[in-house]
Parts: C-alpha cells; sequence; structure tokens
C-alpha cells in the first residue's frame, strides 16, 4: 500500500474577505475530491484572506497509478485561473517507512 500527500500554497485573486475566500477554495476542494476520489480539504492560512494551504492524499496499491493521480491533481489546480500555485510538496510514503 502506498500513500501519496500533496500540499498546496495558493495566493488568492481578487479577494477581500474570508467568505470571499470560502467562495474560492470551497469550490476547488469539492472538485478535487469529486473528480479525482482523492481525500482533500483546506489545512492552513485559515486566518488569512489571500493566502490558502490545500491538502491532498490518495492511496494505491501501485506507485504509477499514485503518481498519475497526483499529477492530474496538481495539473488541475495550477490551471484554475482564481489562484496563482506558489507552490507544491509531494511526499510518497510506503509499506517500508
Amino acid at each position: 500500500m502506498y500513500v501519496g500527500t500533496l500540499s498546496f500554497d495558493l495566493l488568492l485573486g481578487d479577494v477581500r474577505s474570508l467568505k470571499e475566500k470560502r467562495s474560492v477554495v470551497r469550490p476547488i476542494v469539492a472538485e478535487l475530491y469529486r473528480k479525482y476520489a482523492v481525500s482533500v480539504a483546506e489545512v492552513g492560512d485559515q486566518d488569512l484572506y489571500r493566502r490558502a494551504e490545500i491538502g491532498l492524499a490518495a492511496v494505491s496499491g501501485d506507485t504509477g497509478h499514485l503518481a498519475d493521480v497526483l499529477d492530474r491533481c496538481e495539473r488541475w489546480v495550477a490551471a484554475r485561473p482564481e489562484v496563482e500555485l506558489l507552490s507544491v510538496r509531494r511526499r510518497y510514503h510506503g509499506d517500508d517507512d
């Protein structure tokens, strides 16, 4: 069994309040969950209205499939016009850990 995680550091566009931030972040989280069947949540920077940290995790028995799912998720987030992807942190955890 292998677990892969991604942590996205995002800069939000024209957002002036936490309420507007939620209206940007919530659809991203929901679409990643729906489209890629991964566990995903906003995990940091909740009190900053122009920044967001989104964490994502996937489990697979095959490292190739896991890498493919994480690659697709990363490309999808990077292509979102309402956010700027500042950094991505990727980790893999396996039975040997």
